[in-house]
């Protein structure tokens, strides 16, 4: 099956991510037996992304006579950063062994707690504590749930390829080759995995090489068909496909040897020519693989997430109290610069202890004097552009639609050197930089902006950029470098440290708005894991030991 490189949706395209292990206890539980204490089961439940309805994950092991149980049975989890997982646990005491839960909730239910997955990993030393709550008048005890990551998940591939004769694709000059990487899934389809650089102008490319995670490429089955595309890239995005090959981890495992390397195909050319031998070869010149630290390890050892928000006040928004302004305050509904801060912001958050979210505008005029500004804070306060949660960053921004005049020009570089700034301070590992900027339109100041990005590359910092509305958006994809690096005077970018998408591919089409977020966040998330680890790595950091917490409350031991 032919997979285009545009073929990504979102919602379905799941590279396996890291699997977390949960330990649950409990402390406290209510008493409800008469002659005996609890007999406690948690049944945990996840909730789906778009109907929100619930379903029963699994449940632990029936420890009988305790209020103080530490379950043994534990859940293991996939993890995707890039996604909120919605997660209720319920208590129950289990009187008779049934299956069926239902039968004794009204006596036997003993409490219940709502968090996601990424409080409890972005928890000090991965150890959520809740308070249980559900029986109305009734002290429910505490549930204590703990995040581990399974260690088979770390595995990092090394490799590097070249191209010999590939066919000629461009008119004027050669070609300019690069490769995707497809992983084949359990039902015959496939998924995008990696894209090389672009190398311009030949047909015997020599690419530079690059790491991939090994359950990215073939989701740990060793056999599992990898295929790979070899194109020529276009600057109007229509990139010639050239031909593919297949090949596996283990085959690319063996290193280089006669076995890898490979004829590149061509089918339609095959169908047509009889004397058609092939398009090129691509040879595997190094493989190497080594375990990695992951974003989990940094997590856990206390790195921190912080997370910064800049809106676009330009006038090509249009007028914020017309249902036509892409800023319109409706009382029914989100707007999309709302739609799009929420559905980020509330991922983020669970990896940023204190909720503080610095919030700024840009291209507006302020009062009292009607000076241009870009970057302004959100919430009026220039020693203190914090604002306290995502609920104080969206109130923040409705407040300034009030108070300052859209105007212009579009201008992205003042506040990315503000974040910027910040971020130069602490280059030790301890904080992580995001920043997300929404915008509707064209920057007015790109060439200050590419110097800003490659001078930010350097540091603990990922932009986001989210394009609303109709606007052509062509200047953006030069800032996202997956297949070109952003470079300014000669300089390129150390790192790709940007990721654009305009929000209007996230749109559910009936109209569902936790959906459109969801696959939006989806998107412009998935790369901050790697991108956090490539800048760890660039600077030899090592995750410090995950943070111990207070041990168990022993004084609830003895039952």
């Amino acid at each position: 099956m032919m997979a285009s490189i545009g073929e990504f949706d979102p919602l379905n395209t799941r590279v396996p991510a890291t699997k977390i292990e949960v330990t649950v206890s409990c402390r406290s539980l209510l008493d409800v037996d008469t002659f005996s204490k609890s007999d406690p089961v948690v049944v945990l439940y996840l909730q789906a992304v778009g109907t929100k309805e619930w379903r029963e994950f699994g449940r632990t092991e029936v420890i009988d006579n305790t209020r103080n149980p530490d379950f043994v049975r534990k859940f293991v989890l996939d993890f995707f950063f890039e996604e909120k997982q919605n997660l209720r646990f319920d208590v129950y005491n289990v009187d008779s062994r049934s299956c069926n839960i239902s039968k004794h909730v009204s006596t036997d239910f003993l409490g219940q707690t709502f968090c996601t997955l990424g409080e409890i990993i972005g928890s000090t030393g991965g150890r959520l504590e809740r308070t249980l709550s559900g029986i109305p008048g009734k002290k429910c005890g505490a549930i204590i749930l703990t995040a581990e990551e399974l260690s088979n998940c770390r595995d990092i591939a090394t490799m590097q390829l070249c191209a010999n004769k590939l066919d000629k694709k461009d008119f004027f000059g050669k070609s300019d080759p690069f490769l995707v990487f497809y992983r084949s899934n359990e039902d015959g389809t496939f998924t995008i995995c990696h894209k090389t650089e672009v190398i311009k102008n030949t047909l015997n490319p020599v690419w530079q090489p690059f790491t991939i995670p090994v359950r990215a490429l073939c989701n740990g089955d060793y056999d599992r068909t990898v295929k790979v595309d070899v194109y020529d890239w276009d600057r109007d995005g229509s990139h010639d496909f050239i031909g593919e090959f297949t090949t596996s981890y283990r085959e690319l495992s063996r290193g280089q040897n006669q076995f890898n390397v490979y004829e590149v195909l061509n089918p339609k050319k095959k169908g047509k020519k009889k004397k058609y031998i092939n398009s090129g070869t691509v040879t595997l010149l190094s493989f190497k693989v080594e375990s990695e630290y992951t974003f989990v390890d940094f997590i856990r050892g206390g790195t921190q997430l912080n997370f910064t928000v800049a809106i676009d006040f330009t006038a090509s928004n249009g007028n914020p109290s017309q249902p036509t302004s892409l800023h319109y305050m409706s009382p029914y509904q989100m707007n999309a610069y709302a739609m799009a801060l929420k559905a980020v912001g509330e991922i983020i958050q669970d990896y940023d202890s204190d909720k503080l979210f610095p919030a700024y505008g840009f291209g507006a005029k302020l009062p009292p004097d009607g000076k241009i500004s870009h970057a302004f804070p959100l919430g009026g306060d220039n020693d203190n552009p914090n604002c306290v949660g995502i609920e104080g960053v969206l109130e923040a921004y409705f407040q300034s639609l009030r108070t300052v005049q859209l105007y212009g020009p579009t201008n992205f570089a003042p506040v990315i050197n503000k974040v910027a700034h910040c971020a130069a301070e602490i280059t030790d590992g301890s904080q992580y930089f995001v920043l997300l900027m929404i915008t509707d339109g064209v920057i007015s100041d790109m060439v200050q902006t590419k110097e800003a990005v490659v001078n930010a590359a350097s540091l603990p910092l990922s932009i986001i950029i989210v394009g609303v509305g109709p606007a052509e958006f062509d200047a953006m994809e030069e800032l996202d470098g997956d297949e070109v690096r952003v470079s300014s005077r000669g300089r390129l970018a150390e790192r790709d440290i940007v990721q654009f998408v305009p929000f209007r591919d996230y749109v559910d089409r009936s109209g569902n708005q936790v959906l459109s977020m969801a696959r939006l966040a989806k998107d412009v998330l998935a790369e901050i894991p790697d991108q956090l680890l490539s800048f760890m790595k660039s600077r030899g950091i090592e995750p410090r030991p995950a943070l111990s917490t207070s041990p168990l409350h022993q004084l609830h031991r003895h039952i």
